[in-house]
């Protein structure tokens, strides 16, 4: 099995696979025809599968000036030699959705959640093409195999579920001490954004700190929405007890998981969350919302604990309801999380999956190539 790369930039240390690197796009004219005309030129080798491109999107009724400009951003993958074309995202598949028929190759696509739960309300009918020419479709939970189907994903196209995973040998869960404490620490890793659920987060703390409970709540990540969710702390009155740690190492992350008490992801909208899995590994008992992916992350009241979305009311009341468990209590659930994310979520397991996943439909002794 052979896998190639294409992305839009080659990082100097990456050295896992093979990189194509896509058109370059400039903003200076000049510059930008030399670049158009020396694409053009390197493809007529390709003449065929140009025309096959061509002929695709007049069907589809794309516009001349439209159908070049995708001729020129899909070039590198016009002039590959796949058996698969795999997009890691939904959304990197729109305007190269002829490109695999075009080369004569099995195109798949990958479900995860921005792409699909966010996107498409958005930009509706986005992927209507889309689902007129992919061949197979990877989702990593089964709600957001609903949403791809309300979004017209047909019944006739072959689907997958492989889960996100992780390096377990990372995250390892040291004994656990959940003897009672003065000040709890709270845990959330993510981006700063809407989606993450940090202004809910924030809201529900404010009700533990009226109801006399200590704690200090950690932030890793970083965000566009660093001042609005500041800002709501300060207007909660919780302010010197959120700390904003910035993006962190892994060791760093390993380090501040280590000592949280609970592991928040309070998220509006998730695909399934890999921060969710390490911090389960680690032993970390989890609260996280019902957004898409979470509940199939998370089992509820076995392996951490499941809130509606859109409560902190609701989210105040479950965090007070673990810190009053017992020691045993607690340690059960902890053990029940890093079993199962042991168990289920290693990477060797989803190693094995993809490549099911690519050998089906598809003869063991071919080539396989992704786009990721």
């Amino acid at each position: 099995m052979e896998v190639t790369l294409f992305c839009q930039k080659k990082e100097e240390n990456f050295q896992l696979c093979p990189i194509v690197v896509a058109p370059k796009v400039s903003a200076n004219p000049i510059v930008m025809t030399f670049y158009f005309f020396k694409e053009f030129l390197q493809l007529l080798p390709y003449l065929n599968r140009v025309l096959k491109f061509l002929k695709l999107e007049k069907k589809e009724g794309t516009s001349l000036i439209q159908v070049v400009k995708m001729l020129y951003l899909n070039a590198h993958l016009l002039k590959s030699k796949l058996d698969w074309l795999h997009f890691g995202f939904s959304t990197m598949a729109i305007g190269s959705e002829t490109v695999a028929k075009s080369i004569g190759t099995k195109m798949a696509v990958s479900l995860r959640g921005f792409d699909i739960a966010v996107y498409p309300l958005k930009h509706p009918g986005c992927y209507r093409r889309l689902w007129r020419y992919v061949d197979k479709v990877h989702t990593i939970s089964d709600d957001l195999l609903l949403l791809a189907k309300n979004h017209g994903l047909p019944e006739s196209v072959i689907i997958e579920k492989i889960t996100p995973a992780i390096d377990i040998n990372l995250f390892q869960a040291p004994p656990q001490d959940f003897a009672q404490t003065d000040n709890y620490i709270f845990v959330t890793t993510g981006r700063l954004h809407w989606k993450k659920g940090f202004i809910h987060i924030l809201e529900a703390l404010a009700l533990l700190k009226d109801k006399g409970y200590n704690f200090v709540y950690k932030i890793i990540g970083e965000g566009k929405e660093y001042e609005r969710i500041a800002y709501a702390a300060y207007e909660l009155g919780i302010k010197d007890r959120v700390l904003f740690l910035g993006r962190l190492s892994h060791q760093e992350v390993q380090a501040t998981l280590g000592e949280a008490d609970i592991y928040v992801q309070y998220s509006i909208q998730e695909g399934f969350c890999n921060s969710v899995l390490e911090a389960q590994a680690m032993g970390k008992l989890c609260v996280v919302s019902d957004a898409e992916g979470l509940p199939e992350n998370v089992l509820h009241a076995k392996t951490g604990w499941v809130v509606p979305k859109h409560s902190p009311v609701l989210l105040a009341q479950r965090l007070v309801e673990i810190i009053e468990l017992n020691s045993d209590e607690k340690l059960a659930i902890s053990r029940n999380a890093s079993r199962r994310v042991r168990e289920e979520f290693n990477i060797e397991k989803q190693q094995k999956k993809f490549v099911d996943f690519i050998m089906i439909l598809t003869s063991i002794n071919n080539l396989h190539w992704f786009l990721f």
